[in-house]
């Protein structure tokens, strides 16, 4: 008899056991609470007075802060998208130029509840130039560089992009023999082109005082009369924009970078654009390219002072 009820009392163990193995597991996620509060505060990297849209680092200071979150979801605007425990980023936007983004974020709380808000920022990104043309260019700082009269080919004219087929990237026109140039005055003209910490590079000409003009440029720098020196102002620091190449050219026969020059554009010689390809360079001399008023594709080349 004693056997037989060890045997029940056993039995009856089992099923209590089972019985609490099989309970269900409860969880409480506690209140479910709504960020509130939420604030999103956005800082250009390098804005001042010379530079409103940033100093072209593209970076931007983020800061979200709000009551009851857990982590935040931030989408910049650009395709990308990160979680943000902290509120706290800094985020390069990469894309060259100057372009507005729209930033969206949602903190998000307890059981997944949201709360957005979005906050638009305006960002000049530069171009990252390759470091064989900026170092070149600028020397790692700053350097003069003066027209290389004694080359032949020194100052000429090609066929343009409205040439079609018949476009060539070197003067087959016309390529100056040294020294033929005299009576242009550009000989005594220097151009400085320098960087800065953030691989900006910057223009300034020094034309003596006037600027040789072609004649079907002379009205788009606001002239009258024909091909000649004129007395245009071109002191100043001006800050380029570089970008990879748009015409037609070839990496056998150019660098495919380009830069473009606010204000007049003027690098030397008034062709009638902003715009110049670097069809060569080295740390001593380069050749540069741009489309001129009359459509022809015109040619300069440097050396270093």
């Amino acid at each position: 008899m004693k056997n037989l009820y060890k045997i029940i009392g056993l039995f009856s163990l089992l099923v209590v056991l089972s019985i609490t193995g099989c309970k269900k597991e409860e969880y409480s996620f506690g209140a479910m609470k709504t960020p509130s509060g939420l604030a999103l505060t956005t800082t250009v990297v390098g804005v001042d007075n010379a530079n409103p849209t940033g100093n072209g680092t593209g970076a931007v200071s983020i800061n979200i802060t709000a009551t009851n979150a857990i982590t935040y979801n931030v989408d910049f605007g650009d395709g990308n998208i990160a979680l943000v425990p902290s509120g706290k980023i800094t985020y390069k936007y990469t894309t060259p130029g100057v372009a507005k983004y729209t930033i969206t974020v949602n903190a998000i709380g307890t059981g997944g509840i949201i709360s957005t808000m979005s906050k638009a920022v305006t960002v000049f990104v530069a171009f990252e130039i390759p470091t064989t043309i900026l170092t070149n260019l600028t020397g790692g700082a700053s350097k003069v560089w003066v027209a290389d009269k004694a080359a032949p080919g020194h100052f000429g004219v090609g066929p343009g992009p409205s040439q079609g087929a018949n476009e060539t990237f070197f003067p087959s026109w016309y390529a100056a023999a040294p020294n033929e140039r005299v009576a242009d005055g550009t000989y005594d003209d220097e151009v400085t082109f320098s960087k800065d910490a953030n691989n900006n590079v910057s223009i300034n000409l020094d034309n003596k005082g006037n600027t040789f003009v072609l004649k079907d440029a002379v009205t788009y720098y606001g002239l009258t009369g024909g091909e000649g020196q004129f007395p245009i102002t071109t002191l100043g620091v001006k800050r380029l924009s570089f970008m990879n190449a748009t015409s037609n050219s070839t990496a056998a026969v150019s660098t495919r970078i380009q830069f473009s020059v606010p204000g007049n554009g003027l690098v030397m010689v008034g062709a009638g654009s902003n715009m110049y390809e670097i069809i060569a360079i080295t740390s001593t001399t380069m050749t540069l390219r741009t489309i001129g008023a009359d459509g022809n594709a015109w040619y300069q080349m440097f050396k270093v002072k």
